[in-house]
Parts: structure tokens; C-alpha cells; sequence
């Protein structure tokens, strides 16, 4: 592995641990981590920066303040209050209540994921920022929670129930975020598309003084009629220079 390909790995490995361990490394940790590397002070600075940036505090903990929009902080403090309404257990309740979930027991299961609806809030805050609702991630970890509880017979030994779960809510947050950007991706890929077909309907009509047909815009421009029509689909029917009283034969809404 190159130096650069080690440095890559290196980060994200940190980046990784640094959200299993709450949100916080030590600048031990961190620099133990890049020592093969000697990395000059400037690059070490570049590295703590990155991670503060990925909501990951080095030496000292990060503020919710430090990273999260007001907006934010407000419906974590809304939720959190929520959540104190719920009772409280003691250790040897909680590892009771563990134990019999793993058992299989539905109402130990249900209390599980009273007791972890907190760390939900805790992981959530390590994601926000990534173009996706902090409600919404808060949303995706409770239904991770939900189903983990249910999976935790597998498990040989009571104190892993907690590394497991944890580990499921950040694995269904992870998903959420890399689906909502894939999501992104193909909107503005259909955006793009749209406005394309928009332009040169509107370049053509202007051309020939008149609304244009599909077939007009298909020979000028080269494009298929699937793509026309998709983007007219898309654009609820307003691309506005397309002459569609030509297409009443044509089934549009397959496309």
C-alpha cells in the first residue's frame, strides 16, 4: 500500500473509532496512529481539522454548539426532554433486562430499546451535517434499535449487547446517508435532463417561430423520444415549447 493509500486508510480507520468511542480521541491516539507516517505539524493540524470537521473531538470533546445548527440543538433538547419522562434503571436492571432479550423476550426487548433511545440521539449527532434531517437520522437509528434488539440471540455474552447494537444503529445511519445521496444524485441527473431538453425545445421553437414536436426535437438534437419524454414527465408537463397534441396516441406515463 502506497503512502498516500495508508494515509486514506489510516483517516478513515480514526474516523471510525472516533465515532464507536462517542465522538472523542485522544491527540495520543491520533498521532500514535499517523507515527509511521511522520507527518510534518502542518499535516498533523490538517488531520485534527478534518476530524472536528466529522464531528469527532480531538484532546477534548466537542460542543453540540460547535457543529449543529440551532435549529438542530432545538429539537435535540425538545426529544431529550421527551425521552426523561421514561424510567430509569439501575445496572442489574439493565443487565436483567439484556439477558431476557436476548432470550427472546418481547416486553425485555421493548425496554431495551427505551433504555438506548439516548445513545441513538448520541450517535445521530456524529452524522449530522451530511445532507440529510437530524430528525430523520434520529429516525433511521431508532428503527436500527428496533430491530437489533430482536437479533441479540446470537450473541454469546451479555456485554456485547451494547457494542451491537451500537454498531446496527451506525451501520443504519451510514445507509440512510449514503442512500439520500445516491437519491441526490439521480435528482439532479433528472434536473440536468430536463432543463437540457427545455433549452433546446426553446432554441428550436425559436428557430421555427412555433411550438416543436417530439419528432422535430428528435432529429435536431439527436436525443430519443424516451428521453423527451421522461423529461417531460418529470417536468409535470411544463416544458412549455413542445407542441403535445402530436402525442396523444403516446403513452407517456410508462416512461
Amino acid at each position: 500500500m502506497d503512502r498516500e493509500a495508508r494515509f486514506t486508510q489510516i483517516l478513515k480507520d480514526l474516523t471510525r473509532r472516533g465515532r464507536d468511542e462517542g465522538g472523542f480521541l485522544e491527540a495520543g491516539v491520533v498521532d500514535e496512529a499517523f507515527a509511521e507516517l511522520e507527518l510534518s505539524t502542518e499535516q498533523m493540524d490538517m488531520v485534527y481539522d478534518y476530524l472536528r470537521k466529522n464531528h469527532i473531538g480531538v484532546g477534548e470533546p466537542l460542543q453540540d454548539e460547535d457543529y449543529l445548527e440551532a435549529e438542530e440543538i432545538d429539537y435535540l433538547n425538545m426529544y431529550l426532554e421527551e425521552l426523561n419522562a421514561l424510567p430509569e434503571y439501575s445496572d442489574g436492571e439493565k443487565e436483567a433486562v439484556t439477558l431476557s432479550a436476548m432470550a427472546g423476550d418481547p416486553n425485555a426487548q421493548s425496554r431495551l430499546v427505551e433504555m438506548h433511545l439516548a445513545n441513538v440521539v448520541e450517535i445521530a449527532k456524529l452524522y449530522a451535517g451530511q445532507g440529510v434531517f437530524l430528525e430523520d437520522l434520529v429516525g433511521e437509528g431508532n428503527v436500527a434499535l428496533s430491530l437489533g434488539v430482536t437479533m441479540l440471540g446470537a450473541l454469546e455474552h451479555q456485554n456485547e449487547a451494547d457494542g451491537m447494537l451500537t454498531r446496527m444503529i451506525m451501520d443504519g445511519m451510514e445507509e440512510y446517508i449514503a442512500t439520500c445521496a445516491e437519491l441526490s444524485k439521480q435528482d439532479e441527473k433528472t434536473l440536468r435532463s430536463v432543463n437540457d431538453v427545455a433549452a433546446k425545445a426553446a432554441e428550436l421553437a425559436e428557430e421555427l417561430r412555433r411550438k416543436v414536436t417530439i419528432e422535430e426535437l428528435m432529429k435536431e438534437t439527436g436525443l430519443t423520444r424516451n428521453a423527451i419524454q421522461r423529461a417531460i414527465v418529470f417536468s409535470g408537463g411544463k416544458i412549455e415549447d413542445i407542441d403535445m397534441s402530436a402525442e396523444k396516441g403516446t403513452d407517456t406515463e410508462s416512461v
